[in-house]
């Protein structure tokens, strides 16, 4: 099956409120939040989208920036964000933005007894990096995932002109 794009004719459609978000049965107690890419379902490329429906208890990532602005919405519930300048909570229709680089840094969690449901949006683009601050750890995507990496910064620390000849 073909993925549609924004180029093409035909109208793709996602509904934000009522599609529904699958589980990674990889993510660990903390961390498990469904999600649904409504961005791809559309075929949207310069804008990932993404639904995230989080149980009680539960954040979507752990505490990280990357190199490009983020931006949050709550669709339904309410949500505990943690960013340098301390924790904030977001109720139903608010929004926020990330700024790249460490003051954009952002961690949402549920702290409620209810499900919260919320849409992340960014560019698209890759390569991609992430820092988690709290684990000392990066990430790197460079469009290729045979070439994806996580390590920790101490661990990956090499001169620039290490292995070469």
């Amino acid at each position: 099956m073909r993925l549609a794009t924004c180029k093409d004719r035909e109208v793709r459609r996602a509904n934000v409120l009522s599609d529904e978000c699958e589980f990674d049965e990889q993510d660990p107690p903390g961390y498990r939040s469904a999600f649904a890419r409504v961005g791809e379902a559309v075929g949207g490329e310069a804008l990932a989208v993404k639904v995230y429906e989080l149980p009680p208890g539960e954040s979507m990532c752990p505490y990280h920036y990357e190199y490009e602005e983020e931006w949050l919405l709550v669709l339904d519930g309410a949500v505990l964000v943690r960013t340098p300048t301390g924790e904030h909570e977001l109720q139903r229709g608010e929004i926020v933005c990330f700024p790249p680089g460490p003051a954009g840094a952002h961690k949402a969690t549920n702290r409620t007894s209810g499900s919260a449901r919320v849409m992340m949006f960014s560019s698209a683009r890759e390569p991609a990096v992430a820092v988690y601050p709290d684990s000392d750890k990066i990430g790197v995507w460079p469009g290729n995932a045979d070439d994806n990496v996580m390590l920790r910064r101490d661990d990956g620390a090499v001169d620039y002109w290490d292995g070469e000849r």
